[in-house]
């Protein structure tokens, strides 16, 4: 078992999990037995501490109303983010704001997603998660308001750049606080809330929005958000608890390495040797052992540099003496990490390199564009939408437009229960006939549905405008381009979070940039590309991107173990210097 747990095994490999084991030993020794596991035998991972701090451990009222508040910053930051459509035609009517100034805004708004995701995860992880969301809604509220009481062009373009920058948190830091309170058995189900949850943000959000410009004004949009925002706002503050838990900190069954403990000794209150920790650069040795040899880590970025990790003395803390940390604890709004050095401004600047360093694993590629090209198809549909649906022969009123958005959100409700909680089964199945191991590309199985419905979809949706075709088969289409919407994004940050569990926040980092930054370009060339090319020609050809860019599944799930060995050396160093900085 230790080569699936301890990232120093020589035989270790990010994404590769002994989810069954029972009856393994090494060194003569059944660790397996002392290993926390479910009813139906999945081990947990990773495995819990006995603390009653520890996320893991939280009940699972506590766990549901954190889950549900994630869920509604992220549904909520989606929504914002995509309701200055509703306003288009009062600000061009009124303050003679263009069209085109509009998709200006919506461009900065993606830069100010993919960007800011990047200078805020440093805060989680020096100042705790919490932080991130309190920051993200304060700019979100001002963006909304600034939007509410927008007269010229560049009111509505910058006010943009903050209301993406409010969404920044719903991209990484929600689904580092998700993987901190869940077990990775069940990441899949768990990130399916996630994508429905930015599902019915982005689809409903432009329908609630049409509705509300049409019954009062369009500033009421802003004003609803910014309504919404405070109340948001007062609620993370007083009752968001903090998920930030070191678990290096403490011992664990995995960490349980005393072959001649008696049988005594087996108690909770017992204190076995503690192997030096896999997850920090500065883990420390139990009961008086010390390494006699240092450990090199390779230079990443601007803080590329030889660190000898020297070890001292001390006893990981057992957890099961600890007290439940009292209430104005857990809903601290800045819980500094163990290991802060002062104001933490000079750790600030070297994990933003660090999270840089994640461009380098071909898995965050990937995620990045399957979830990045469904916000590119979303940009086109709706553009397609707004400048054909209004004449003939569809005469569509705004809500008739608004109502479109409705078999987009059936489809990507499928989309995710097919690629989260049916792929949540799969794998484990999976990993009963593999011998009870679980490797990472099982996800990436799911993947190849998308190639074929979502281009069906594309394809169904732009030729179907273009010939006016019924409107079923348009509908229908709609349907399948929110399949693969569920579908890509579920794959998606579920297999990049299997294949490098320990640093979700800079996978999910490099994920957003890649995601924001590719539906930006797209963005800028979306009006021009269906002027020049046409809207059939032109869904013709975003059929067949969606088609190549489903194919790059196929040499990670051939290649994506050998990969993952490739970049083991990287991963290992990474996290040793993100512990020890």
């Amino acid at each position: 078992m230790d080569r699936y747990t301890n990232i120093h095994h020589p035989e270790y490999v990010p994404g590769t999990f002994n989810i069954y084991s029972s009856q393994s030993l090494e060194n003569g020794v059944i660790y397996e037995s002392s290993l926390r596991k479910t009813d139906s035998g999945v081990v947990l991972i990773p495995q819990p501490s006995e603390s009653p701090n520890d996320p893991l451990n939280w009940t699972r009222w506590r766990k549901l109303v954190h889950f549900g508040l994630m869920a509604f910053i992220t549904a909520f930051t989606a929504a914002t983010s995509n309701d200055a459509g509703a306003a288009q035609d009062s600000l061009n009517e009124l303050y003679d704001i263009s069209y085109n100034s509009m998709n200006t805004g919506a461009g900065v708004l993606f830069l100010g997603i993919g960007w800011g995701t990047l200078f805020l995860a440093p805060f989680a992880n020096l100042y705790g998660r919490k932080i991130t969301y309190i920051i993200c809604t304060v700019l979100g509220l001002c963006g909304a308001i600034w939007f509410a009481c927008a007269t010229q062009t560049r009111d509505t373009i910058w006010s943009q750049l903050f209301v993406g920058i409010s969404e920044s948190c719903a991209e990484a830091q929600v689904q580092l606080s998700l993987s901190d309170i869940f077990y990775q058995h069940q990441l899949g189900s768990v990130l399916t809330v996630y994508i429905l949850a930015t599902s019915v943000g982005t689809f409903l959000g432009p329908l609630i929005a049409g509705y509300i410009a049409a019954l009062t004004s369009f500033r009421w949009v802003g004003w609803t958000a910014a309504i919404i925002s405070g109340a948001l706002l007062i609620f993370i503050i007083f009752g968001c608890e903090e998920t930030y838990f070191d678990r290096n900190k403490y011992l664990t069954p995995t960490s349980r390495r005393d072959p001649n403990r008696s049988g005594n000794d087996k108690s909770r209150g017992a204190s076995p040797v503690a192997e030096k920790s896999s997850n920090s650069s500065d883990s420390r040795m139990h009961n008086d052992i010390k390494p006699t040899a240092s450990q090199k880590v390779e230079k990443i970025g601007d803080v590329e540099q030889s660190i000898n990790a020297s070890f001292e003395d001390f006893k990981l803390i057992e957890g099961s003496e600890e007290k439940l940390k009292p209430y104005c604890q857990r809903v601290a709004i800045i819980t500094k990490a163990t290991n802060l050095r002062g104001w933490g401004f000079k750790q600030y600047y070297q994990y933003l390199a660090l999270n840089m360093r994640m461009f380098l694993f071909p898995p965050v590629w990937l995620s990045g564009f399957f979830w990045g090209i469904q916000d590119v198809f979303l940009t086109f549909y709706l553009t397609t939408e707004d400048t054909v649906y209004y004449d003939a022969p569809w005469n569509y009123s705004d809500y008739g437009v608004a109502i479109m958005n409705v078999p987009t959100l059936i489809g990507a409700v499928i989309g995710c229960i097919y690629a989260g909680v049916l792929s949540d089964y799969f794998v484990l199945w999976m990993a009963r006939r593999n011998n009870g191991i679980l490797e990472a590309e099982y996800r990436l199985f799911f993947s190849f549905a998308t190639a074929i419905i979502g281009p069906a979809g594309l394809l169904m949706f732009g030729i179907g405008t273009a010939r006016a075709l019924p409107w079923q088969v348009i509908y229908v289409g709609l349907g399948f381009i929110g399949f693969n919407w569920g579908c890509s994004g579920d794959i998606a940050m579920a297999y990049l979070m299997d294949c490098y569990p320990d640093m979700v926040l800079e996978g999910m980092v490099c994920t957003a940039i890649i995601n924001n930054t590719t539906s930006c370009i797209f963005t800028f060339l979306c009006s021009d590309w269906l002027d020049a090319s046409g809207t059939e020609n032109t869904y013709i050809a975003l059929a067949v991107i969606n088609f190549g860019i489903a194919l790059f599944a196929v040499p990670l799930y051939t290649w994506g173990k050998k990969i993952r060995m490739a970049t083991k050396k990287w991963y290992v160093a990474s996290i040793a210097v993100r512990d020890g900085v």
